[in-house]
């Protein structure tokens, strides 16, 4: 028989011994802690190492963007501006206004386009409706010549017509109205009576996708008009929604419920509708705000009455019985008499408006803030 020759065990245990000596020493040396010098050169390396794969300005630290506090469009309403955090309709954003029928949502787009071409802004209104009414946008101080519009015939060529002016970086302001007319090319094609299940949701969803960097970029506002609709069977809770799909309340910014909540009369003849605006989500300011005012149908959102039902709110304005005035100034006897001579008087105007501002602790739209002065959180309205 042949004898097996074996190692001594302490050799065995000698080596095992330093093998698992080296494991340690190796594994202590990886969870050294790393000095701050260590970690700034690794990511100063990391970032040259991204701008070089994928172009300047493809990370940055926040504070080296000058755009981090987003510029506003005014929406025309004083009140609803502050709501919506002092600085109106946020630029390089996508909003939402729904509400019911006759609400006013059109006429609150349309103030937003005068705004925007009175500082020299391009708009664009894509009518995918088909109900734009040119007088009424006129009325309301749109100029038409200067107005972008579309008429599309499917909800992808809207949007696509929507995409291509967001990539020209050459538009302001793009409105949709609305999203529940922005049909599928097949359910167009289809007949009367056929099921098309989550089609537009769908075709909403991949907008969404594709818009939301290019309108970061090109700074241009995208406001979405839409509908609303009931589900079926809700007994508790909200039983309203809007069509769509859900793509569009996350990609939004801003989303706006605006409301008729009382007829305005003159005699028994209706001139105008008092309107609510909530906002419901805000992720440039504090949301939940609301605000009240005036949309008669011979002018639009009346300023005037907006501004001065905020300035009676903040004392600016002294009310005595049906009386209101302005320091020495008698406004008028009554709340329109009053609303007449504050349209009429530009100078007055703007000086309550400046006093209401400060008094709210907001800066106007379209004046950029210091860089020593913050700007500070509206009061609630």
């Amino acid at each position: 028989m042949v004898a097996t020759l074996s190692k001594p065990a302490s050799s065995l245990n000698g080596k095992k011994s330093k093998s698992m000596a080296k494991s340690k020493s190796s594994r202590s040396a990886d969870s050294a802690p790393v000095t701050d010098a260590n970690r700034e050169k690794a990511l100063s390396q990391a970032v040259t190492q991204i701008e070089r794969s994928f172009g300047k300005g493809s990370i940055m630290r926040l504070d080296d963007d000058p755009s981090n506090l987003p510029e506003g469009i005014s929406t025309g309403s004083i009140s609803l501006d502050l709501a919506l955090g002092g600085r109106g309709i946020p630029r390089g954003r996508i909003v939402e206004v729904y509400g019911p029928e006759s609400s006013g949502k059109t006429t609150l787009t349309l103030h937003t386009i005068a705004e925007v071409q009175k500082t020299g802004g391009v708009a664009a209104f894509i009518d995918a409706e088909h109900a734009l009414d040119p007088s009424w946008a006129r009325r309301l101080g749109v100029n038409l010549e200067e107005l972008l519009v579309s008429q599309p015939d499917t909800g992808e060529q809207g949007l696509e017509i929507c995409e291509l002016l967001v990539q020209s970086n050459a538009v302001d302001l793009i409105v949709v109205d609305s999203v529940a007319a922005l049909i599928p090319r097949a359910e167009i094609e289809g007949e009367m009576g056929d099921s098309h299940v989550g089609l537009q949701a769908r075709l909403m969803s991949q907008a969404m996708r594709k818009l939301t960097g290019a309108i970061a970029r090109s700074k241009t506002t995208v406001i979405f008009i839409n509908q609303i609709r009931e589900k079926i069977g809700v007994m508790f809770g909200n039983p309203e929604t809007t069509p769509g799909g859900r793509a569009l309340k996350f990609y939004s910014s801003v989303r706006i419920d605006i409301r008729r909540t009382a007829s305005i009369k003159d005699g028994d003849k209706a001139v105008g509708n008092r309107t609510r605006a909530r906002v419901v989500k805000n992720k440039i300011a504090p949301p939940f705000r609301q605000a009240e005012f005036d949309i008669m149908f011979n002018e639009g959102i009346s300023a005037s009455g907006d501004l001065l039902d905020m300035a009676v709110e903040e004392e600016v304005v002294q009310k005595s019985g049906a009386w209101f005035s302005f320091g020495e100034v008698r406004l008028g006897q009554g709340r329109e008499n009053s609303k007449t001579f504050i349209r009429e008087n530009k100078d007055l105007f703007d000086e309550i408006k400046k006093l209401v501002l400060e008094k709210k602790g907001v800066i106007p739209v379209g004046e950029t803030p210091p860089d020593e002065e913050p700007l500070d959180a509206p009061e609630d309205i």
